[in-house]
């Protein structure tokens, strides 16, 4: 069901240069772009948003499948006059694969890291996936995250981030906008519409991603036909909040080349 798109929060940093629209993963919102947030805003603008029903955004009116996701995401570029670079992360891959297949006019080009074609890819993750609404109506958001979270990073990570990571997600996660999110990566399987999509891409995957995983991330690199791929060292699921150095380097080389920023600007 897409219907309407909805309204959603969104945040905001940088005043000129080309439009950047980030999308977090499903257990998250804008606050896992606060690097790139404080980084990327001096050579760019870019927007974060909360999916709807997550954090600062209400919660839909109805339920939302990956369509719906993919245009209200779509609804944010086109509230802004203009197209975008689109950086997805995890679930948020998922949705610019679809928003630049589903609306390729909007999308400059995209950014997609540790992410995966879909959990519809494969039955025991889609079941896996679609069990997680229940676990979430049963633990709540705090027990959720702490449950999850940890996975999230590399085993190395600093016990700070984690547990920005895991206040992030418990301040984040809420039904019945998370069952929605579940359910639309559950059904996707995007193997065989990621080949015709047209937009320049970087894909991103942190080496020690434990979630989606390298190869999941190699099947995307594979599929899409301009492409590049990169391993982001000493990294795991969520790269650019691990590595965010590394991450945002890569991202403005991207740029130079897709939407010829300045040398001056690096």
């Amino acid at each position: 069901m897409t219907g309407p798109a909805p309204e959603v929060q969104v945040t905001e940093a940088g005043t000129s240069g080309p439009l950047l629209l980030c999308l977090h993963g499903i257990g998250s919102s804008s606050a896992a772009f606060a690097p790139q947030l404080a980084e990327l805003s001096r050579h760019l603008r870019v927007l974060a948003w909360d999916a709807p029903g997550y954090a600062k955004s209400p919660d839909p009116e109805g339920p939302l499948d990956l369509d719906g996701f993919a245009d209200a995401a779509a609804d944010v570029i086109r509230s802004r006059g203009t197209s975008a670079h689109v950086l997805g992360v995890s679930w948020g891959g998922v949705i610019a694969l679809r928003l630049a297949s589903r609306h390729p006019g909007l999308v400059d080009s995209l950014i997609v890291a540790d992410s995966s074609p879909g959990s519809g890819t494969d039955p025991a993750k889609a079941d896996a996936m679609r069990r997680r609404a229940a676990e979430l109506a049963e633990a709540g958001p705090r027990a959720f995250a702490e449950r999850r979270g940890p996975r999230l990073v590399s085993p190395g990570a600093p016990p700070e981030l984690v547990a920005r990571v895991v206040d992030t997600m418990a301040a984040s996660v809420r039904l019945p906008g998370y069952a929605y999110a579940a359910e639309s990566m559950a059904a996707a399987d995007l193997r065989e519409e990621i080949p015709a999509i047209a937009a320049p891409a970087l894909v991103l995957c942190g080496d020690q991603d434990r979630v989606t995983g390298v190869e999941a991330s190699q099947v995307l690199a594979g599929a899409l036909h301009k492409t590049a791929y990169v391993i982001v060292k000493d990294a795991g699921h969520l790269a650019n909040q691990e590595q965010p150095g590394r991450f945002n380097a890569w991202v403005l080389s991207h740029l130079r080349i897709t939407d010829r920023l300045p040398e001056q600007e690096f």
